[in-house]
């Protein structure tokens, strides 16, 4: 595992990226099994693609930083990782979002030593006793540091 990297958890609106949106962003930038900074970023209601997704994100509304549009998110999230690796869930989603970036990805279950399932965040809660929370990469940093 690299000394400096960053956790990556996205909220899309659909599952490939041709045709849906990110409507939200959370990462943890990590240097030596420290966390040095935060990024939480989500758009704005108004752009929202369907109202129905406002449901699934309506939580902690005054910690994230809100932008008009999906390019200003990605942008953001690109200067926050500039070039250092990104460690994802091992879905079928999240590497399709992240074609245009050139940074070296990481897959979080082989350190955990685990396979993707559609249950993959309770059986990981399960495997290291984490408690619920509302931020997946919060759990996949727990996670991990547990792990090494």
């Amino acid at each position: 595992m690299p000394n400096k990297f960053v956790i990556l958890e996205l909220i899309p609106t659909n599952t490939y990226e041709k045709g849906g949106k990110v409507v939200q962003i959370s990462a943890l930038k990590i240097e030596k099994t420290k966390i040095v900074d935060r990024f939480d970023y989500r758009l704005v209601d108004e752009v929202l693609p369907f109202p129905e997704i406002k449901k699934f994100i309506n939580y902690d509304n005054d910690k994230f930083n809100y932008v008009k549009s999906d390019k200003q998110l990605w942008s953001s999230f690109k200067k926050f990782t500039k070039s250092l690796p990104i460690m994802i869930l091992d879905d079928v989603y999240t590497p399709n979002y992240l074609c245009d970036f050139n940074n070296e990805l990481l897959f979080l279950f082989k350190f955990l030593k685990m396979e993707y399932s559609k249950d993959i965040v309770d059986e990981m809660m399960h495997k290291y006793h984490l408690e619920s929370t509302n931020y997946i990469v919060d759990l996949m940093y727990e996670a991990l540091m547990m792990e090494n």
